[in-house]
């Protein structure tokens, strides 16, 4: 009984160490997704209003799961054809990896989405100043300038000014309407012009006269960013190749000599060397990244 006793014991103890800690987890873990998915859901909304897409944000994050798990399919699957000791740790291990870095991919494509669509304003904004100030030259007032750069089939700048002119025609302010214009594009050269006419409404400057140098000056600054990205250039793609580099020479080695590669996934020291290194190539692209990012 005294045997029964002292082995039941701390067995039960123990299991009940081990099941509460799992609850905690679990609940750790849920919490934490669920705070998570709440902030994605928030920032893609975010993303989406900026590049214009009527799209729910749970359909990104849906899209989000689905391409993380395909790739972790695909991944065991290319695993498993290419290598000779098959190993399910090794696959689900590699799988996972690939899982977690291709989640963020629909996110990072609306920010590429975003940043492509502003550049494109920006260019699109020189020629809608000078159209603007030949439409003030030719008599017309702020407002129907305004509504020839939204009559335009230019889009993303006629989608941009016709959402402005939507506003003013339900009583919104001018000065209002450009401010929300502004907070909804994040563009400088915008930023500029709406200060320009405020002030010149507000002074009573001449318009034309501003809107053509506000042109002048957008052109220059177009100039100036295509010729630091084209020295720059060469700095990016070394950013690339040395962040992909790494990851192509395991996958050739791990298929031209998967013995020593075996050998050297199994051994401790082998493992946290991958680490540090992927954790030093990380740190090198983003330094890289960097230093060629050069805001004009």
């Amino acid at each position: 009984m005294n045997l029964l006793t002292s082995t039941w014991g701390p067995s039960l103890c123990a299991m009940m160490a081990v099941t509460l800690a799992t609850l905690v987890i679990i609940d750790s873990f849920l919490y934490i997704s669920t705070r998570y998915k709440e902030r994605y859901l928030k920032e893609a909304a975010v993303e989406l209003d900026d590049v214009l897409l009527q799209m729910p944000p749970g359909r990104i994050f849906d899209l989000s799961l689905a391409i993380s798990t395909f790739c972790c399919f695909m991944t065991v699957v290319i695993f498993g054809a290419t290598s000779n000791g098959f190993s399910w740790v090794k696959a689900i291990g590699l799988g996972a990896i690939v899982a977690v870095g291709s989640f963020p991919i629909p996110r990072l494509t609306l920010r590429f989405l975003r940043i492509r669509r502003l550049a494109k304003f920006n260019e699109q904004l020189e020629d809608a100043l000078g159209g603007m100030s030949s439409s003030l030259k030719a008599g017309f007032s702020i407002n129907q300038a305004l509504e020839s750069i939204a009559d335009e089939n230019r889009p993303p700048i006629s989608i941009e000014f016709r959402l402005l002119v939507q506003e003013l025609r339900l009583g919104v302010s001018l000065e209002d309407a450009l401010n929300n214009m502004c907070e909804r594009i994040e563009s400088t050269d915008l930023e500029l012009v709406a200060v320009a006419i405020i002030t010149a409404r507000q002074t009573g400057g001449e318009l034309t006269s501003v809107l053509e140098r506000l042109a002048a000056v957008i052109r220059e600054r177009l100039r100036i960013h295509r010729k630091v990205s084209a020295l720059t250039a060469q700095g990016r793609l070394q950013a690339i190749v040395i962040g992909i580099m790494p990851f192509a020479l395991m996958f050739m080695m791990s298929y031209i000599i998967p013995d020593a590669m075996d050998a050297f996934f199994d051994s401790i020291v082998g493992i946290v060397s991958c680490v540090i290194a992927i954790i030093l190539v990380i740190v090198g692209f983003l330094s890289i990244k960097k230093i060629t990012s050069i805001k004009v």
